[in-house]
């Protein structure tokens, strides 16, 4: 038995007991310390790199870790087991800072509230008003004495028949807690928030000593693979009231589905999964949500969640293997609302939780909401929904059909599968451009303060710099090197990368460059987004020209470089006023659901009516893939912008 300290770059530590021969990754996942493993432990993306301070481990060689930085102690996580000795491991706020510190959209941002506004009148306009069944009743009780000895509960539901007009109450457990306190708190004058069902009786959830109304509130959350993103709204009007964002917890354990789906199926695996969701990131985002809002927890009366098909199955503990393997079936499409006393546990356990319904092992509750948020059911217009993220999802259709499909594009977009690849956090590239003379890069960084140095790139900055290489005639539409120059470096096997960032202008001492093998996994990435549009088009007898307007929404949606896409391939070449970023649809479609019962309704019939096609079954799919994995196209009268400025 060996002692493992955990030492983080912010001075904090945390000790933990382990056994010789267990993996330091698994070590490290067991004591709650984050480390990043986009791969899920297999050596392949060389990301969970840690320094051994004290001690030593048993370690293979990587090629992910340098000659000189093995000799400074530097080590993959993965690649290392616990020996006999006691050991300190530092943690590179690197490896941490996907869950604390990851970028979403700036949910303060006056134009991410105007989002939320205008889907507030697209709903009225469409008929989805806000409804729901929740009302606050004000109750004026008399003071018990000897002659009146009637317990407090049943005063309650004597004061609702008299004051309300219900033929009958039940008071729920944790409104009846609450009863005795908030009554003599007030002078016996209680709040208490109820509905009314159709026989006239009346549950009660919460009380409150006061004798104003509460808010009737309720949460929205996107759970995204990589990114869980929530608003505290007044579900009576609207309003939003809180916003906060952090990392999936469950990230540790892979940066896509399928790797989360493989632990899952280990032993304690289910535990695991739910807990890392549940208790380590929607725990604390609507503890978050709470403290900003000023709101109790007895206020919470909804929750809405917009997830992809195996963040539902995880979220809900239920098993998952299915997905992964032919033909694919899921254990849900659509479940019915949840009390929140069997899943979430930090609203009213009174409160139902919805879920936007499923439609595809690969097209999620997250697709059928930002559907939903896009409006393109209730147009005329053939319109072009994309959702941008850790895979990529799409929509297409009118008011009168709407088809799908998910294709792989793999973790690229989050910067998975890539060398100097991360996640949007501080330090991560964002924007580049490239002088077409000297090929020096300009860079924008995320957390840009004065003097701020790159530590890698994330998905906007990939699109960037592959379109700015092609642009520049630095790589040819195979995506190799075809230019000499300071920045462009070769291996002694020969292959190119181009260096974005040298050794002292990198925050990691660390030269940041993208390799040809980078390049050849994003170019397999954007082709699999367009031929993915292509083939829906096919299977319509249509072509791109038929697309009135494009929606854009996801991870990465709102950071991309339109331009940047459409030069390398990803995005049709069709007019740029035709694309629309809407941000975080996903949410806007979990909110729209939460203060709307007609808009819940409207998000179910969108999944029930939606046709979902299976790519790897439509014959000819894997033809336009091949052609798609070239810079911009096989066939460049697809892309004749980009051959203009070639």
């Amino acid at each position: 038995m060996a002692t493992v300290t955990f030492h983080f770059e912010n001075g904090d530590y945390r000790h933990i007991s382990a056994n010789a021969g267990d993996n330091l990754l698994e070590v490290a996942r067991g004591a709650n310390v984050a480390i990043d493993a986009p791969c899920s432990g297999n050596g392949a993306c060389g990301k969970c790199r840690v320094l051994i301070e004290e001690g030593s481990v048993d370690s293979f060689r990587s090629s992910h870790i340098t000659e000189d930085d093995y000799e400074k102690g530097w080590r993959l996580a993965c690649g290392s087991h616990i020996g006999t000795e006691d050991v300190t491991v530092m943690v590179p706020d690197i490896a941490s800072a996907y869950q604390s510190r990851i970028k979403t959209a700036d949910l303060s941002d006056e134009k991410e509230i105007k989002v939320f506004e205008a889907i507030q009148t697209d709903m009225q306009n469409a008929g989805l008003g806000i409804t729901h069944p929740y009302k606050v009743a004000i109750l004026h009780m008399d003071e018990p004495t000897l002659d009146d000895t009637l317990p407090d509960n049943e005063r309650v539901v004597n004061a609702m028949k008299a004051q309300y007009g219900v033929s009958d109450a039940r008071i729920y457990i944790y409104a009846l807690e609450r009863i005795s306190a908030a009554m003599r708190k007030n002078n016996y004058t209680i709040a208490a928030i109820y509905t009314v069902d159709e026989n006239n009786v009346a549950d009660v959830f919460s009380v409150f000593g006061r004798s104003t109304p509460p808010r009737i509130c309720g949460i929205a959350i996107d759970i995204g693979t990589t990114t869980v993103s929530g608003v505290l709204c007044d579900i009576d009007t609207g309003e939003i009231l809180a916003k906060a964002s952090a990392g999936n917890g469950q990230i540790r354990y892979g940066a896509d589905v399928i790797n989360r789906i493989v632990e899952q199926n280990k032993k304690g695996g289910r535990g695991r999964l739910k807990d890392a969701i549940n208790q380590e990131t929607l725990k604390p985002l609507i503890a978050r949500l709470r403290k900003a809002a000023k709101v109790e927890l007895g206020q919470i009366m909804r929750l809405t969640i917009a997830g992809n098909t195996t963040m539902n199955h995880l979220l809900l503990g239920v098993y998952a293997n299915p997905l992964r393997t032919e033909p694919y079936i899921p254990s849900f499409f659509r479940i019915e609302p949840i009390p929140a006393g069997q899943l979430i546990h930090w609203i009213n356990p009174g409160a139902k939780v919805f879920f936007a319904p499923n439609i595809g092992s690969y097209v999620g509750g997250d697709i059928t909401a930002g559907t939903m948020a896009s409006m393109l059911w209730n147009k005329e217009e053939f319109s072009l929904f994309i959702d941008l993220g850790t895979n990529g999802e799409l929509v297409f259709g009118n008011s009168d059909f709407m088809m799908s499909c998910a294709c792989s594009a793999g973790p690229a977009f989050e910067g998975g599968d890539i060398s100097c690849g991360m996640r949007a956090t501080d330090g991560a590239v964002e924007k580049v451009t490239i002088d077409k003379d000297t090929m020096e890069p300009t860079l924008s960084i995320i957390g840009n303060t004065k003097g701020q140095k790159p530590v890698g790139l994330c998905g906007s900055g990939l699109i960037d710099i592959i379109a700015e290489l092609y642009r520049t005639a630095i790589i040819d539409s195979k995506g190799k090197f075809v230019r000499q120059g300071e920045r462009v470096k070769r291996d002694e096997h020969g292959l190119g990368r181009y260096v974005i960032a040298k050794k002292e202008e990198s925050l990691t001492g660390r030269e940041i460059s993208i390799t040809e093998v980078d390049i050849e996994s994003f170019i397999r990435a954007k082709g699999a987004i367009y031929s993915a549009i292509h083939t829906m088009l096919q299977t319509l007898d249509m072509t791109p020209e038929v697309i009135d307007h494009i929606y854009v929404a996801g991870g990465i949606g709102s950071g991309i470089n339109i331009e940047n896409a459409i030069r390398i391939g990803m995005l049709p070449d069709v007019e740029r006023e035709k694309f629309e970023y809407i941000g975080n649809s996903s949410l806007a479609g979990a909110y729209a659901m939460v203060i709307s019962d007609a808009a819940y309704d409207k998000v179910c019939e969108i999944a029930s009516n939606m046709t979902y096609l299976e790519l790897s079954t439509y014959p000819g799919y894997m033809d336009y893939f091949v052609a798609a994995c070239f810079i911009p196209h096989t066939d460049a009268y697809l892309f004749p912008s980009s051959v203009q400025e070639m």
